[in-house]
């Protein structure tokens, strides 16, 4: 009887104590600006948003340093000129014996990225680089005893697919199909992640008339089915990450996990660029916070939850192309919100002028009905309990 009763307190309560933070999200910190805040400033904000994981584009020492003795996980990564450099091994030892080693532990590095969508990139001459350079980054992470701790990778544009619809018809691109399964190889080997930027928004502001909003911001909607596997999708999103998973399970890696290490919407666009507008960026961004407070996974893999990096921390003034791509922030880089997502934000001022941001992931409405819940699971623990003294009574 006791088991039964610690087994329903650890059920009920557990869904309760998530709700004080979402260690399934991230969120990608870009430094393309010239009146972006200091690390320090970055840091404060990032606390008092409950993050616990961030990624950079780059090893910068100041965010490095910053980062120490804090609570947060940091990606790090190898810029794509760097590839043809640490092919070499002794490079590449170099490499992380400059910028890993010197900041780790304290600064929890978990993860570094290999370039950023090599296999999608315009300089075609990179992607044979890219195993032999993520194998010799990790050789040099495990000659000095970090291999255990921090993975490697390479985050990939979901344009690596020949195929992402319907999700099981999900297929690399035959150009690349050799060098992917070299490195799904190594995924599988050191068990890391596969990283995809998956962004609904391209897709629909390329096809508007074909491709419900709805179904690209996770709004409510009818959904898909896939005609294969029977699953139901209710939003973009899940259905390109299981299109990976399909595409790697067609090369004979079905096991490794995807993570979505870039995912957002831009505020503001050209003219041309369909959807870029505040109301959906907040809307995708809100959907996507809550969907991540349920700690989903996605239909092919439910219980699994999904690990999403949001893109981005602030917008970012200096990027090049169109108006979308400056227009990412959830934050602007005085430290106010871009829009609301649904997050409860009070910004003071200091004697500096610099704002802060104190933000609860939970509105207070949902905190009631949180305690109301767990006031109501207390006073039927307390009556399991009486009744199991009783019926030792009767005995």
């Amino acid at each position: 009887m006791m088991i039964h009763v610690f087994l329903l307190f650890s059920l009920c309560f557990s869904d309760y104590e998530f709700i004080h933070g979402v260690s399934s999200l991230g969120i990608n910190y870009g430094q393309v600006g010239d009146n972006l805040p200091p690390p320090d400033k970055v840091l404060d904000l990032m606390s008092s948003l409950k993050l616990t994981k961030a990624r950079i584009y780059d090893t910068n020492p100041q965010i490095l340093t910053t980062f120490a003795n804090s609570s947060i996980e940091l990606v790090v990564t190898v810029e794509n000129q760097m590839l043809p450099v640490v092919v070499d091994p002794q490079q590449a030892l170099q490499w992380v014996t400059t910028n890993i080693k010197p900041y780790f532990p304290a600064t929890k590095i978990t993860g570094i990225a290999v370039g950023n969508e090599i296999f999608t990139d315009d300089d075609t001459s990179l992607l044979g680089y890219l195993v032999p350079a993520i194998v010799s980054i990790h050789g040099a992470l495990a000659q000095l005893g970090l291999d255990k701790y921090i993975q490697v990778s390479t985050p990939n544009s979901l344009a690596v697919l020949a195929e992402s619809y319907p999700p099981s018809a999900g297929s690399f691109k035959g150009e690349v199909s050799s060098v992917m399964s070299q490195f799904l190889q190594f995924l599988s080997g050191t068990g890391s992640p596969f990283w995809i930027n998956a962004y609904p928004y391209f897709a629909y502001k390329d096809s508007p008339n074909k491709i419900s909003l709805d179904y690209a911001l996770c709004n409510k909607n009818p959904g898909m089915v896939d005609p294969y596997t029977r699953l139901h999708y209710d939003n973009m999103l899940y259905a390109q990450v299981d299109a990976v998973v399909c595409a790697m399970s067609r090369l004979g890696y079905g096991g490794i996990e995807v993570r979505v290490s870039e995912t957002g919407w831009p505020s503001k666009g050209d003219p041309n660029e369909v959807g870029a507008t505040v109301q959906n960026a907040a809307a995708y961004n809100r959907n996507l916070l809550r969907r991540q407070m349920s700690n989903e996974g996605t239909p092919l893999r439910p219980n699994m939850r999904l690990q999403v990096y949001l893109f981005a921390l602030f917008n970012e003034d200096l990027k090049p192309g169109p108006t979308s791509e400056r227009n990412y922030g959830l934050f602007q880089p005085d430290g106010t919100i871009a829009y609301n997502v649904g997050l409860s934000a009070l910004a003071t001022s200091s004697s500096s002028s610099t704002s802060s941001a104190s933000i609860s992931l939970t509105s207070s409405a949902t905190k009631a009905s949180k305690v109301k819940y767990q006031s109501s699971v207390y006073w039927m623990l307390v009556y399991l309990l009486i009744v199991q003294v009783f019926m030792r009574r009767q005995y």
